[in-house]
């Protein structure tokens, strides 16, 4: 088992990793930078290491001080997290040249996955099907994949994620701007201005199934859909897709599971499917090879800690779980409150929190590093903690999602918590009726 784990990470899931690292008797070790130090993990820790100051790029982005941290914490064993270094193929090589166990898969699955163009390649030679289209150098190619793939299309970052480097194209006018702009951001974001030309679903679900896999044998643990989104952001998560027919969801999920063998895949891993909301057609998208930030709806619903899981596997375990033994419950709604001005285009609100009242009672789970004085950083992201409701059903994981948000309050920072009680009320929401239209469609006030 790992002795000592050292978490390369922040915020709440940070907070998380920690939880289930000392339920398991493991000693666990924060990698903070210089502005997380008085963090609720910091607290939860059982020691902390400074890895840098504030800039990510200085403290949790560079590979060098965060493996000189490990080190000096005698750490055995790191969890990346999400986000920030979770899927980096340096990272896991240098955990390997030093001896340390990385909390992942191995570097050969996440060279496989980090790559756009790549994933998609090997998503055919695992028999996946994929959505139209390909990589575009420069305008010319992307004019001509443009005229065989048809429009609407996206723009996509080649090494992207998170919606950056992401372009809807509508029209042969709008192409060369949009081309810039893509281009332009996927440069900055990812140090890599490649992009591909990809068919754009003008009424698409986006639906994934998360996996488990030791290396040698691999499992499903249902679906999520995560069909609410801004900008290509994920807002709203839930468990399973709702209103998805059984044979294309068993379809859908042994296709994940597929992937996830012919990779040989090890750990946590999430494949991400778009369906079209009218034939229901399915196309491989990508592989996260990390936890997800919406894990908590498939623990809710199958009763599996993924981050035990993770762990068990990153100490040479082979699944416990069988297929058979995966069966999930009722149903799980997430939401994201981050500290963000919803009224006025999402702008960061940065700050301390005067006071923190999260709901709780049956059916009701918080993941967060916000209490009472806890500090959102202007540094990073503004996740301030996720809502996970579960219910024996969808209608009554609703009713639980709207009676929570109408308790939750967080003074001294604006947060999304008013969005998503509109969102909750909204009638083609409780009708499960979503695609990733939806948010766009939505009568915000």
């Amino acid at each position: 088992m790992i002795r000592r784990l050292f978490i390369a990470n922040r915020g709440e899931i940070a907070f998380r990793v920690i939880r289930t690292a000392k339920r398991l008797g493991i000693e666990t070790v924060l990698g903070a930078s210089e502005a997380d130090l008085n963090s609720a993990a910091a607290w939860l820790a059982d020691h902390i290491v400074k890895v840098g100051p504030a800039p990510s790029a200085q403290s949790y982005l560079d590979v060098a001080k965060v493996i000189a941290a490990t080190k000096l914490s005698g750490a055995d064993a790191l969890h990346p997290g999400y986000g920030f270094l979770s899927e980096n193929v340096g990272l896991a090589r240098a955990c390997a040249e030093a001896g340390i166990a990385f909390v992942g898969p191995s570097s050969s699955s996440l060279e496989a996955m980090g790559d756009k163009l790549m994933a998609r390649k090997v998503g055919i030679e695992a028999g996946l099907p994929v959505v139209p289209g390909g990589e575009a150098g420069d305008k010319e190619e992307a004019r001509r994949r443009a005229q065989e793939t048809g429009y609407p299309l996206l723009l996509k970052a080649v090494s992207g994620g998170g919606g950056k480097g992401m372009k809807r194209v509508d029209n042969e006018s709008q192409l060369d701007g949009q081309i810039d702009l893509a281009m332009a951001e996927a440069q900055a974001s990812f140090g890599d201005p490649r992009i591909y030309v990809e068919r754009f679903i003008t009424s698409g679900r986006h639906i994934e199934v998360q996996v488990l896999g030791d290396g040698v044998n691999a499992i499903h643990l249902g679906t999520r859909d995560c069909s609410i989104q801004r900008r290509f952001q994920k807002l709203v998560e839930e468990a399973p897709a709702a209103l998805l027919p059984d044979d294309k969801r068993t379809a859908i999920e042994q296709a994940a599971v597929d992937l996830a063998k012919f990779l040989a895949y090890r750990g946590a891993g999430t494949v991400e499917f778009l369906v079209d909301a009218v034939t229901f057609d399915f196309y491989f998208l990508e592989m996260n090879a990390r936890i997800q930030v919406e894990h908590p709806v498939t623990e809710a619903i199958t009763g599996v800690d993924l981050i035990e899981q993770q762990l068990l596997v990153a100490a040479g375990s082979k699944l416990a779980l069988t297929q058979e033994m995966i069966r999930p419950r009722g149903h799980a709604i997430e939401v994201r409150i981050n500290a963000e001005n919803w009224r006025e285009d999402f702008q960061p609100s940065p700050g301390r929190a005067a006071s923190a009242k999260w709901p709780a009672g049956e059916g009701i789970r918080v993941d967060t590093h916000i209490f009472n004085g806890g500090l959102v950083p202007p540094f990073y992201d503004s996740l301030a903690g996720k809502l996970i409701v579960h219910g024996n059903d969808r209608a009554e994981a609703i009713e639980r999602l709207t009676a929570a948000l109408s308790v939750f309050e967080l003074e001294g920072m604006d947060s999304t918590a008013g969005l998503h009680a509109i969102i909750a009320a909204d009638p083609r929401f409780r009708a499960g009726d979503v695609d990733t239209r939806f948010f766009g469609n939505l009568n915000n006030g």
